[in-house]
């Protein structure tokens, strides 16, 4: 339930609140010679093809997502909601160890805003800025956090982070805290991750920062791979939806009915890898390249790396946090760190 935040004038602020939105994703937004089309056309003419997973996540990729959440194979989502629910208390006394009070909260790859709206009761944050490359998504996500909070500053942001996280000075820039939540870290490749770390760690994101991650934990292969490939094919549909967005993107004739989802444990790298599949020899075109696919050849569009505890711990460190701690659910599934530096 969320608790709604008392300030001075919440009356006046009931009628009048609305979400500042900064859009810093459209520059990289459609046609053949964008950014986002430049980047697509390289992975696919790579020696093996290759489509980042950020291009999951236009509307209808974000909207597949949020339903693949609600799965019962998937139980990332609801295993870190049960570790924030049982542990608030813990994250409050934490800030409060930090001298952080009263955080500007951010909010990376935010989605529908649903995980930071179950904590901003406990957190009271004084500005709220959530981030996400899905733009209209986020739009209406934030509007619906306004609603529930009407008193609370909120800043979204349209943005590609994993290609630099450069905050506007809209954003506060004092006692800062970093939510970073759905184990999206392991979308990024261990050295990937530790530069990202050590970019939130670094003293210009400003005084008194912190970060709260959440992190999937190595476990047994058949649930790993259950959970990312349903019995109801909602993941396959998220995994096919990317070639739709691609065809927006790069202007190109991917055919989703040509293409199969497969999921997979990769135990040497300790990673979930999702693959498209062609199911038939063809022909992928876009203005500008081209490129054949064999029946059997895989397009990778994911990768989801696994951690343990230990792991993690001393990645955080060697980013430069100082300070970590963490806590999991009582079958160690998953992990919540708190990092400050």
């Amino acid at each position: 339930m969320n608790l709604p935040l008392k300030f001075p004038g919440l009356a006046e602020a009931l009628a009048t609140a609305s979400p500042q939105f900064i859009n810093l994703y459209g520059d990289t937004l459609p046609g053949p010679s964008g950014g986002a089309a430049d980047e697509i056309a390289e992975g696919l003419l790579s020696e093996t093809a290759n489509v980042s997973p950020k291009f999951f996540y236009d509307e209808l990729g974000s909207k597949l997502f949020e339903a693949i959440t609600g799965l019962d194979e998937y139980y990332p989502t609801r295993t870190e909601a049960s570790i924030f629910e049982a542990s608030h208390a813990h994250f409050e006394r934490a800030l409060a160890r930090a001298g952080i009070h009263k955080p500007c909260l951010i909010d990376l790859g935010a989605g529908n805003c649903a995980k930071a709206m179950a904590l901003i009761p406990y957190l009271q944050p004084r500005q709220y800025v959530p981030i996400d490359i899905s733009v209209d998504f986020l739009r209406d996500a934030a509007e619906q956090v306004q609603n529930s909070f009407p008193a609370l500053d909120i800043v979204g942001l349209g943005m590609d982070f994993s290609a630099g996280l450069v905050l506007p000075d809209e954003v506060q820039a004092h006692d800062r805290v970093f939510f970073y939540p759905g184990s999206s870290l392991g979308n990024f490749h261990p050295g990937q991750a530790l530069q990202f770390l050590q970019h939130i760690a670094d003293p210009a994101q400003g005084k008194a920062r912190g970060l709260l991650l959440g992190i999937d934990l190595v476990k047994d292969t058949e649930l790993l791979e259950a959970a990312y490939d349903d019995a109801l094919g909602v993941t396959g549909a998220f995994n096919k939806n990317l070639l739709l967005n691609i065809n927006g993107l790069l202007q190109s004739d991917f055919d989703v009915r040509q293409w199969r989802h497969v999921a997979l444990f990769n135990t040497e790298q300790s990673r979930i890898e999702m693959h498209l599949q062609a199911e038939c020899d063809l022909t992928v075109r876009w203005p500008g390249g081209e490129r054949h696919f064999a029946a059997g050849e895989r397009i990778h569009t994911e990768c989801s790396y696994k951690y343990t505890v230990e792991g993690m711990t001393a990645l955080l460190r060697q980013a430069g946090f100082s300070q970590v701690e963490h806590w999991t659910d009582p079958k160690s599934w998953f992990a919540v760190f708190w990092a400050t530096v």
